[in-house]
């Protein structure tokens, strides 16, 4: 009788470790939500502000990442900002495909301190949407941003990255 158990308890335990494994994502979304850690930003537009802080600055610094499958290049036009909080800055990033053929790149960001991703707010923003791009073709990703003038005071440089990704073919 054991030997019949055995393997059904060895399914069983393969299936449960599957399915939290499967579960852990959208579970770990959910509790940087709540938590605002790890530097995940809001992916909708925000208002511009109202409030500005001259009394004070916040460096932001601009990284770009690219997937290594993805035969692209990507890169900010600048790559530090001195800011004071509430005041609304553009930036371009650039992106260039060198392949052979069309290609869509969907680029996701994250801010560190994690703490201050509540704190960075986009108004208009390439990663809002998916950005289709022909072979050998270049385009200026624009970024509209403003930091919060309700960022902490002891957070006085924070840093917004962006992975380039390639995206799914549209359904």
């Amino acid at each position: 009788m054991s030997t019949t158990v055995t393997p059904l308890k060895l399914v069983a335990i393969a299936l449960g470790m599957f399915g939290f494994a499967f579960a852990l994502v959208p579970l770990y979304d959910v509790f940087c939500d709540i938590t605002g850690i790890n530097g995940k930003t809001d992916n909708t537009p925000s208002l511009s502000s109202a409030a500005f802080d001259n009394s004070r600055e916040v460096t932001v610094q601009f990284v770009a990442y690219i997937n290594p499958d993805l035969p692209w290049s990507f890169d900010p036009e600048i790559k530090q900002l001195t800011v004071y909080p509430g005041e609304t800055h553009t930036i371009n990033y650039t992106a260039t495909n060198h392949s052979g053929s069309d290609a869509v790149g969907q680029a996701v960001p994250s801010v560190t301190p994690g703490l201050a991703a509540k704190h960075f707010n986009k108004i208009e923003c390439f990663c809002f949407n998916r950005q289709p791009l022909e072979a050998g073709a270049t385009a200026q990703l624009p970024l509209v941003f403003y930091v919060d003038p309700d960022l902490p005071e002891d957070i006085t440089t924070l840093t917004l990255a962006y992975t380039l990704f390639e995206a799914p073919p549209s359904p």
